[in-house]
C-alpha cells in the first residue's frame, strides 16, 4: 500500500547523491510506489492544535545535477502523513529539539523514524553511558579539574563538544600536550554545555567502524580510514570508507545494544566501534547506507522500509 512520506531535512537541492544516506531512503521509498513531500526543520510549525509543514512534493532521480524536481509549495498537516524522516544533521541544539516536541505530537498515529521521543533523550554521546562495559573510560564534564584529573589517569584522551557532529571541534591531546587549559577556555566561551572526553584508542588508525543496525538488527558496516596524520576518522572530514565486515565483537555488541534501540523506536541507528570498543551510537541522521551497499551490495534501505511498511501495516 503506498505511503505519504514527508521528509524533515537539510536542503535535499545540495546534497551528494552517491554519499546521503537520506537521499537513498528517500529513492528506495519512491521505488515502492510511496509519495514524497521535502521540508527543511524552520519550516515545521504548530498552529492551534495542528503539526504543520511548508515545503514541496518531490520526485528524485540519480542523475548528478538534475536529482529533484520540485511540485507546487505548499503547506502540509503533518499528522496526515503516514510517515515523516525526522532527519536533519545536527548540532543537537534547542532547535533540534523543539522539532522533537512537535514531532512528537503525531507520534505513532503518524510514524515518526527515529522515534522523536527517544531521540531527544538518547543523543549520541550519551546513550553510550548506558554500557560501561562496552565502552572506553569516558567523563563528561565542565568543570577543568574533573576533565584535568581524568586526563591525569588516562594520559592520552580526545576532547570534543558533547553535542558536536560530524568529526567538528574534536582534539587529541597526548602526554605531552598543553592545551587542556587553552580548549577548555574556548569551548567554555562558545556555550554552556559540558565537554565528553575519552581515553584515546590507538586502534583508530585502522579504522573507526561505522555498523548500520535495523529495528535492533545489524546488517553491515564500513570502516572510516582517517587520512595521514588525522586523528578523526568521519566522513565529512576526509575519512576513507573501506569494505570491512562484522567481528564476534561487534556482533556482541550489537546483540547487548540492539533490543534497547528496538524498544525505543530507533530503526535505523549507526554505531561507532573502534577497535573492541563502543564510542557512539548515533540516532539522529546516521550514515553509511550508500557505502555499504556499494562494498557489499547490502540494501539496508530496503530492510528499513520493509519494517516501516510492516509498522504500518499492523
Amino acid at each position: 500500500m503506498p505511503l505519504k512520506v514527508a521528509l524533515q531535512m537539510d536542503p535535499i537541492g545540495s546534497v551528494n547523491i552517491d554519499a546521503d544516506s537520506t537521499f537513498r531512503i528517500a529513492l528506495e521509498a519512491q521505488a515502492r510506489g510511496h509519495s514524497l513531500f521535502f521540508y527543511t526543520p524552520d519550516r515545521l510549525a504548530f498552529v492551534e492544535g495542528r503539526v504543520t509543514a511548508r515545503g514541496w512534493p518531490i520526485e528524485l532521480r540519480r542523475e548528478v545535477g538534475n536529482h529533484v524536481t520540485y511540485g507546487e509549495e505548499t503547506e502540509v498537516d503533518l499528522g496526515r502523513f503516514d510517515v515523516v524522516w525526522l532527519r536533519q544533521d545536527p548540532p543537537f541544539d534547542m532547535g533540534y529539539i523543539t522539532t522533537t516536541h512537535l514531532l512528537e505530537m503525531i507520534h505513532p498515529r503518524t510514524l515518526v523514524v527515529n522515534d522523536p521521543f527517544w531521540v531527544r533523550n538518547s543523543p549520541e554521546k550519551l546513550l553510550v553511558l548506558g554500557f560501561p562495559d562496552l565502552t572506553p573510560p569516558t567523563a563528561i564534564a565542565r568543570d577543568l579539574p574533573t576533565i584535568r584529573a581524568f586526563k591525569a589517569r588516562h594520559g592520552d584522551i580526545i576532547l570534543k563538544p558533547l553535542y558536536g557532529n560530524g568529526g567538528a571541534g574534536v582534539f587529541r591531546l597526548d602526554p605531552n600536550d598543553r592545551n587542556l587549559s587553552s580548549l577548555h577556555e574556548l569551548f567554555m566561551g562558545i556555550n554552556r554545555e559540558p565537554l565528553i572526553v575519552q581515553k584515546f584508542l590507538p586502534d583508530v588508525a585502522k579504522g573507526d567502524k561505522r555498523v548500520i543496525l535495523v529495528d535492533g538488527e545489524p546488517v553491515g558496516a564500513i570502516n572510516r580510514v582517517p587520512q595521514a596524520g588525522e586523528t578523526r576518522s568521519n566522513m565529512h572530514v576526509g575519512g576513507r570508507p573501506e569494505k570491512i565486515g562484522l567481528t564476534a565483537r561487534d556482533r556482541e555488541i550489537c546483540a547487548r545494544i540492539g533490543p534497547v534501540l528496538k524498544e525505543k523506536g530507533q530503526i535505523f541507528v549507526g554505531i561507532d566501534v573502534i577497535g573492541d570498543w563502543l564510542t557512539e551510537i548515533n540516532v539522529t541522521s546516521p550514515t553509511g547506507l550508500q557505502e555499504l551497499e556499494r562494498f557489499d551490495g547490502t540494501n539496508a534501505a530496503e530492510r528499513i522500509w520493509q519494517v516501516i511498511e510492516t509498522k504500518r501495516a499492523g
